[in-house]
């Protein structure tokens, strides 16, 4: 095993909170002085039929504490599942049927092994041990946690506060994904930032059954291709990681600069220095990387993790041909852009060489002659406002330029 500090330094990445974080160091170093792994658990509920991008962020950091030779428990919620986590619902949520539920976690085995190395993964269902839960049993576990700390949470709080209804099987949840760490005695679980109230139930129901406290590691919720909402299907802002390779290579593509760190930070496998280096390149800075080649190589990972590499060079080729088709240059000026006001896309042109005059941008606009990331722009009163929005402008058949807007 890495030492400690080594080790935090990878845990660290890309994390929103560690609870409690001294209490983890303790746990590595008697891991270490010991060689017995760590339990690490992650749960996730089988409540769709596949996955995308954003589900593999807490999947890429159990791989990293795979990596570092810990025990990995991943967790499907079949039981769980059927209840609905009721996180951020403003109402109560349909519940699933058994048969849905199993479906679900079947293509959930499929995928999860594209990411995590299926010969030290051990996948656990909680229906396991809540199927021998008696009623008399359930009332005990109820007993360990009181109404008004339910309504602590902040989902259940705005209900209860706007009189909507808050069905009991609710409260039952946070209670039952708590006990799944008892269960499993679990040293270390992973969840998203949104979960923080059903995580730290699981430290308190270990306390409360003798265990030692698990350690909570919060990981954010990955942004979509809007780099503003949360990457969703009902949103469309997502990357399925069962969708065709050239969709993976060219969604990819289409993201910002500032985006591109995210998901590199959160959902790639490149080093904690190349990172560092690609960081660099968006911030312009000399000796770092190129972003244009660094969405290229991201984009090919990505695709390359859940199709293979020959389908993702394939994925390259076809996108490269793509834009050849649309006469786009290998090589494009790139400026950088304050919204600190809108920004008018008429200036913007003249600004930067590409019209001669606000008149001109506005007459090749009506005719067609510029072209928003390959779509052509009708409206000549577009202003840009989004801080972190990149675009590629062309104007008539040879002007390109590539335009990152900051704050």
């Amino acid at each position: 095993m890495l030492p400690v500090a080594e080790q935090m330094k990878i845990i660290r990445r890309g994390t929103v909170e560690i609870i409690m974080e001294e209490e983890l160091q303790q746990k590595l170093e008697q891991s270490v002085a010991t060689g017995r792994p760590l339990k690490i658990k992650a749960g996730f509920d089988p409540t769709a039929p596949d996955l995308h991008i954003g589900h593999t962020v807490l999947i890429q950091k159990m791989r990293q504490f795979q990596e570092l030779g810990h025990e990995i428990l991943f967790l499907i919620g079949d039981f769980t599942g059927m209840i609905g986590d009721p996180t951020g619902k403003s109402e109560t949520r349909k519940r699933l049927t058994r048969e849905q539920v199993q479906a679900n976690a079947d293509t959930y085995r499929e995928q999860v092994f594209k990411i995590l190395d299926p010969e030290r993964t051990k996948i656990v269902f909680n229906s396991a041990w809540m199927k021998d839960m008696g009623a008399t049993d359930l009332i005990n576990l109820s007993a360990h946690y009181t109404v008004a700390r339910m309504l602590e949470r902040d989902d259940f709080h705005k209900r209860f506060t706007s009189q909507q209804p808050i069905s009991i099987h609710e409260f039952i949840y946070p209670l039952i994904q708590g006990y799944d760490s008892v269960a499993l005695q679990a040293d270390v679980e992973l969840g998203g930032s949104d979960q923080k109230f059903n995580l730290l139930v699981g430290r308190e129901l270990q306390r409360d059954f003798g265990q030692r406290p698990q350690s909570v590691i919060m990981m954010p919720l990955l942004e979509g291709l809007d780099g503003v909402h949360k990457m969703s299907k009902s949103l469309n802002n997502y990357i399925g990681i069962t969708e065709p390779p050239k969709e993976i290579y060219g969604k990819v593509m289409s993201i910002s600069d500032d985006l591109m760190l995210r998901y590199y930070e959160l959902v790639s496998d490149v080093g904690l220095e190349e990172l560092e280096r690609i960081r660099a390149g968006v911030a312009g800075a000399p000796d770092g990387a190129h972003p244009m080649e660094s969405k290229k190589a991201l984009a090919k990972e990505l695709t390359a993790r859940f199709h293979g590499v020959e389908a993702a060079e394939r994925a390259a080729e076809e996108f490269t041909r793509q834009f050849a088709r649309k006469e786009m240059p290998d090589a494009i000026d790139e400026v950088t852009c304050s919204v600190a006001e809108p920004v008018w896309i008429c200036r913007l042109l003249t600004k930067n060489g590409l019209t001669a005059s606000n008149g001109e941008a506005r007459r090749l606009i009506k005719q067609g002659g510029v072209k928003l990331d390959g779509e052509r722009l009708t409206d000549d009163n577009l202003a840009f406002d989004h801080p972190g929005e990149t675009v590629v402008i062309q104007a008539g058949k040879r002007k390109f330029l590539k335009v990152h807007f900051t704050a």
